[in-house]
């Protein structure tokens, strides 16, 4: 058994208030969990009006599913417009690790 997590960093754009960056996150959260079958939610940066940081996890059978999952889950925010991807930190671990 594979997990895998990722946290993005996100930069918002034009965004001046906490509802709007509701407006933007949530979105993208719903997206995430939609199109990916993963647990996303904002983890980070929830009192900054113009940064959030944003976490997906998901568990399979191996680790190439794992792999293609968070990439297309990375290139899915970095490719939004709204959003500036300024890192994005991953981590795979297997039941074998222990």
């Amino acid at each position: 058994m594979w997990t895998g997590t990722l946290e993005l960093d996100l930069l918002l754009g034009d965004v001046h208030s906490l509802k709007e960056k509701r407006s933007v996150v949530r979105p993208l959260v719903a997206e995430l969990r939609r199109r990916f079958d993963v647990s996303a939610a904002e983890v980070g940066h929830l009192d900054l009006h113009r940064r959030a940081g944003v976490g997906v996890a998901l568990v399979a059978a191996d680790r190439a599913h794992v792999v293609e999952v968070l990439d297309a889950a990375e290139r899915l925010a970095a490719y939004r417009p709204e959003v500036e991807l300024l890192s994005a930190r991953r981590r795979l671990v297997s039941t074998d690790d222990d």
